[in-house]
């Protein structure tokens, strides 16, 4: 009896697990943009990341201290995959001007007769919260947008282009990093739709 009084006082002494905090981008816009100039329908293929890019961990960098180490914040995830994230900002922010496509809706297209879309590939190679001192960071994003046309003869380069987007954090925290890499990637799908208006 004196063990088992002795166990359940050690079991008081026991933490609770930590709940772990769910981020994403907000909900976007509340209201339906004002009707804009359309543009050509354009297909935004999945994208593509690598590594611990490719998974639910906020992450942040001490570039004072190591800038090659990435380190997750202890109790902060993503919703879902930061490429998903970007990607469902990218076509919001696409969409404004243009009708944004899936690739299969692309397919559904040729099999009609119609013209095929451009397809917009997207690689995301760097996102996190960044420290260039211990009370100074923002969000980073780095990018590289490439634009093929679908012809006859299979898919032709039109161009390419690497988009650097960079947001100061408010707080030098998970939330204030989650703020900053929202802020970023408006700032780059901003970015990449000036440049697909440019290219012919």
């Amino acid at each position: 009896m004196l063990l088992a009084g002795l166990l359940g006082g050690c079991a008081g002494l026991v933490d609770k697990p930590v709940q772990r905090t769910l981020y994403d981008f907000g909900p976007g816009a509340s209201a339906p943009a004002a009707a804009t100039r359309q543009l050509a329908p354009l297909v935004l293929s999945e994208i593509d990341a690598a590594g611990a890019l490719d998974g639910s961990a906020v992450l942040y960098r001490l570039a004072y201290a190591d800038a090659n180490q990435l380190r997750p914040y202890a109790q902060a995830r993503w919703s879902a995959p930061p490429p998903q994230l970007v990607r469902q900002r990218l076509r919001e922010q696409l969409g404004r001007e243009r009708a944004v496509l899936n690739p299969a809706e692309s397919a559904s297209l040729a099999r009609e007769g119609g013209v095929l879309p451009r397809v917009l590939h997207i690689e995301l190679e760097e996102f996190s919260h960044l420290f260039e001192s211990p009370s100074q960071s923002f969000g980073l994003v780095r990018m590289r947008a490439t634009l093929l046309e679908n012809t006859t003869a299979g898919e032709k380069l039109l161009a390419q282009r690497s988009v650097v987007a960079r947001s100061p954090a408010a707080t030098a925290d998970a939330p204030g990093g989650v703020r900053a890499l929202a802020a970023a990637t408006d700032a780059a799908a901003t970015e990449i739709g000036q440049w697909l208006q440019q290219v012919r």
